[in-house]
């Protein structure tokens, strides 16, 4: 039916295993890849409210805040240098996340998400002992090769390890990770600003080498998933890994979608040429729409900026770290939640009535500056009304943690046949990156030149992509990740661009 774009995947198989130790701790360690990302959301916003570091390295900003003290605090941050710090990372990840796909495919997922961790060690290590600015985006850039290798992996390495009926709960391990990180970067800043002596964003930015670590001897311990030994011509290891995984003999109908995967996809000798067939449109419309959607949720700004943000509409420094912590916490809880119903009440659901929240919470944010800072941006905030603000800005992230946070990395990653999948979740890295780049470049201004009236442009947004995901997402939980082609056939839409002949896996009954 052209609104509900429920189908029903009775096609697809339901096949043996179950939850074991050995996938839940691989899967464990692969989504600890998530701390690098979440480590540096949360780290810079903090490390560009500290004066220490705006002495050293954007004393004009620093200048501007401290002198003019009528000035229009909408504007007070706008920086293009500043914002170019923060940035630049994105830009490197989305450039990465291109070569990162050959790698995951070629040499294994788990490789890659090696080669991440490597990187972004060295550019922790070189923000640590920067002393200009020069140091200070080189090392951001590095950062960003690791993401963009790290999230190219890690999601995929997720869906292809755990079984159908639990890939939800797993691959939200990579989010769940990645708001441990926000939160502990949110903690290390609001430590790092009480030392005396002006270093402690060098601690900051430094400690960054922690989660790096993790993730790169993690890497070297994991084993690879049945379905890259497959596609890389090691069967026979990929059925011991299969049997392993699911703790059960009885793997042979599992393993035969996989080979048969496989082989379709041996026959693709261009994958990034390949993914613009029509047999693949509703799988390449996610890729860029979902994480495009993401990033205009507006959570970045929130992330990204909480403590500028906080400090800008008359929060103390101290005061606005300790929000940010705040909401870096209500962020990592309601991730749980995303956990506990992804597998029993699937995707939709949860974009759906996490979009509506967003939408709702964003409008009253909008409006509670509006009414105080109006068009002048000058103002002072009681506690009181500080509070509220406070309050539905967690409001809005509670949301987002358990609705376009997880699902934005989830489905993507489960969605693409394995011919396409390291090309296609390249793509969807890519434009995640790429949007994230362009908030993170321009917010600042954004805010300066639209005012309050910036929150009322991501709530629009939000209505868009909350009838988006009502009109043309399927559901997807429980499906095997090799039958996925069966949900697209089904679709009220979707479905007139896939061909009975397209389909290698399972049985499809269009209905007609």
């Amino acid at each position: 039916m052209a609104g509900g774009a429920i189908v029903n995947t009775g096609g697809s198989k339901d096949y043996s295993g179950k939850m074991t130790l050995f996938v839940f701790l691989a899967c464990l360690v692969a989504s600890s890849g998530g701390l690098i990302f979440g480590y540096d959301i949360g780290i810079s916003g903090g490390v560009t409210s500290m004066e220490s570091f705006l002495v050293r390295f954007f004393p004009s900003v620093l200048k501007k805040e401290k002198e003019d003290v009528s000035t229009n605090q909408y504007c007070k941050f706008d920086s293009q240098l500043l914002t170019a710090f923060t940035s630049s990372l994105y830009l490197a990840a989305l450039i990465a996340s291109f070569f990162a796909s050959t790698v995951t495919r070629v040499f294994g997922r788990k490789w890659s998400m090696f080669g991440g961790g490597i990187t972004f060690l060295a550019g922790s290590a070189i923000n640590g002992a920067a002393e200009n600015v020069f140091m200070l985006i080189l090392g951001r850039i590095l950062l960003g090769i690791g993401v963009g290798f790290a999230n190219q992996s890690v999601p995929l390495y997720l869906s292809e390890m755990a079984p159908a009926k639990l890939r939800g709960m797993l691959n939200i391990g990579f989010q769940l990770m990645i708001t441990i990180g926000i939160l502990a970067a949110n903690l290390i800043n609001y430590g790092t600003a009480q030392i005396s002596g002006g270093w402690g964003w060098r601690v900051s930015l430094a400690l960054a080498a922690v989660p790096a670590a993790i993730i790169t001897i993690g890497s070297l311990i994991l084993p690879d998933t049945p379905n890259s030994l497959v596609e890389r011509g090691h069967d026979e290891q990929a059925k011991v890994m299969l049997k392993r995984i699911r703790g059960t003999d009885d793997i042979q109908s599992e393993y035969e979608d996989i080979v048969a995967a496989s082989e379709e996809a041996k026959t693709v000798q261009h994958p990034w040429s390949n993914i613009m067939k029509r047999k693949y449109r509703p799988q390449l419309t996610m890729a860029v729409l979902i994480p495009l959607f993401q990033q205009l949720t507006g959570i970045n700004v929130i992330m990204f900026y909480a403590p500028v943000l906080f400090k800008t509409i008359g929060f103390g420094s101290d005061a606005s770290l300790m929000s940010s912590v705040i909401t870096g916490l209500v962020n990592m809880f309601a991730t749980f939640v995303s956990i506990a119903t992804v597998d029993k009440f699937g995707r939709r659901i949860l974009f759906l009535e996490g979009g509506s929240q967003m939408l709702i919470s964003q409008i009253i944010v909008g409006t509670l500056i509006a009414i105080k800072f109006g068009n002048n941006g000058e103002a002072t905030l009681s506690k009181e009304y500080a509070f509220f603000v406070v309050l539905f800005v967690c409001i809005f992230v509670s949301a987002f943690a358990w609705s376009w946070g997880p699902m934005g990395w989830l489905v993507p990653s489960e969605i693409f046949p394995l011919e396409i999948r390291p090309a296609g979740q390249a793509i969807n890295v890519s434009v995640n990156m790429f949007f994230t780049f362009v908030i993170g470049q321009f917010f600042l201004a954004m805010l300066c030149h639209m005012k309050f009236g910036l929150f009322y442009f991501f709530a629009g947004w939000e209505l868009l992509m909350t009838i988006f995901i009502a009109l043309f997402l399927p559901e997807t939980k429980n499906v095997p990740i090799e039958e996925m082609v069966l949900v697209w056939k089904k679709h009220w839409f979707w479905g007139k661009f896939i061909a009975d002949g397209d389909i290698h896996v399972g049985k499809v009954d269009t209905g007609v």
